[in-house]
């Protein structure tokens, strides 16, 4: 019986049994080829035939085997050349190539190693000790053909991985649009002063919001709250947050107290007091934040100003001088039956109040040193005379030139009130 496979019929190794493994015999010779192939076969292997390099580089390119067994000195195509040729070859398959050769030189077999060979036997051929080299090479081909297999998970779990990334950015990106709406109008003119707003998140979703809601009287409400943390657990309560200072629902807005002919500002102290204990009553969270809350005169310029652990706020007179002042206070959200404070601001015409984030006061240099209260009264000596958003764009500027960074390791938001009393042009 001939054993001898030409390329063109290939046994797969799909037709193999489990456990047994294709070897390829390569050899000019035939009677060593039989000799080999008898061996071979008693201890299971499926055994395919070539006669030359070339015969035996044709059938790899149609179905790889798992074991190759080649001599190293033939006619044409040698065993070295061969064994190059196959590791060009492309594919995901391992295969384990033993070289036979009287050559037993040191440079002989380094030349062999480098050519791709994995193993050498020296001819002729020891049955037992080519039985061990070839145990040995199976259970190399059986550990890559497990790490391949892992490999092929991982990749396919990465590209669910990216898949659901790219699913969950799509995500935050229509969250942050949704945040960022939170805020109806970023600038607003009133009978009486300026408004402009800021928000900026550190990354796609914060837990920074500020707005705004009229009061009845002449009155306008500020607020500016920073949740503790950030993503999308901050962003979500402070969504649940703005829900309690609605400008459009006054009746839910906490900020205002119902009075016989509409409503009016409640004292910012007691509306943030209101405000904790809803948080520790209604909300199940860790979070925590800080707060400012402010009702504004329009007529008059006097601010009433509610702090809960927020930054001080920013008063820039019309000359320039800037005061930074106010009582610290406690978050909210941590301890129930806190008592809060307020204090008051007088304003005039063309001055103006700035509330920031600790986005701002603690962003960092390029050494790591913050900008604090000092660096900002700095930054706003120097754009006293910049308006309206534009010094916020500014603020920013600076920052991004303090610190190198094009995004802050923190939330960034304001309100600034440019003050210039009521029915006075700007």
């Amino acid at each position: 019986m001939n054993s001898e496979v030409p390329a063109s019929d290939p046994m797969h190794r799909a037709d193999l049994p489990d456990g047994v493994k294709h070897v390829l015999v390569v050899d000019d010779s035939r009677a060593q080829r039989r000799i080999l192939s008898s061996s071979l076969k008693r201890w299971g292997y499926h055994v395919t035939e070539a006669d030359s390099g070339e015969a035996a580089l044709a059938i790899c390119q149609q179905d790889t085997p798992d074991l190759i067994l080649s001599d190293w000195m033939m006619p044409g195509m040698s065993g070295l050349d061969f064994c190059k040729a196959f590791r060009a070859l492309s594919d995901e398959t391992y295969s384990y190539f033993i070289l036979l050769t009287s050559k037993s030189e040191t440079d002989d077999i380094a030349e062999g190693l480098d050519a791709g060979a994995d193993d050498f036997l020296t001819k002729p051929v020891n049955p037992p000790e080519l039985r061990a080299r070839l145990s040995a090479g199976q259970r190399i081909i059986e550990m890559q053909q497990e790490l391949t297999l892992k490999n092929r998970v991982i990749k396919e779990t990465l590209v669910e991985l990216q898949r659901l990334y790219d699913s969950l950015d799509s995500d935050l990106v229509q969250a942050k649009q949704l945040q960022q709406s939170l805020i109806r109008e970023r600038e607003k003119t009133f009978d009486g002063g300026d408004l402009a707003l800021l928000l900026q998140s550190s990354g796609h979703v914060g837990g920074d919001l500020v707005g705004f809601f009229p009061a009845s009287d002449g009155h306008l409400g500020l607020f500016a709250i920073d949740v503790s943390g950030h993503g999308i657990s901050s962003a979500l309560m402070t969504a649940r947050l703005a829900g309690y200072l609605s400008a459009t629902a006054p009746d839910q807005n906490i900020a205002l107290e119902k009075t016989d002919t509409g409503y009016r500002s409640r004292a910012p102290r007691d509306a943030i007091a209101i405000l904790n204990q809803l948080v520790l009553d209604e909300m199940e969270t860790e979070h925590y934040f800080t707060m400012m809350l402010a009702d504004i005169d329009m007529e008059t310029g006097r601010v009433v100003i509610g702090q809960a652990g927020h930054p001080h706020p920013v008063v820039q007179r019309a000359d320039g001088t800037l005061e930074q002042d106010g009582t610290g206070g406690f978050p909210v959200g941590l301890m129930p039956n806190v008592s809060f404070s307020q204090f008051e601001i007088q304003l005039s015409p063309g001055d103006r109040l700035l509330i920031l984030s600790d986005g701002v006061t603690e962003c960092p240099d390029t050494k790591g040193a913050l900008l604090e209260e000092e660096g900002l009264e700095k930054i706003l000596n120097d754009l006293q005379s910049v308006k309206g958003p534009a010094l916020f764009t500014e603020i920013l500027a600076a920052m991004t030139k303090l610190s190198g960074l094009t995004e802050f390791p923190d939330d960034v938001s304001g309100l600034l009130f440019e003050f210039h009393g009521a029915g006075q042009a700007k």
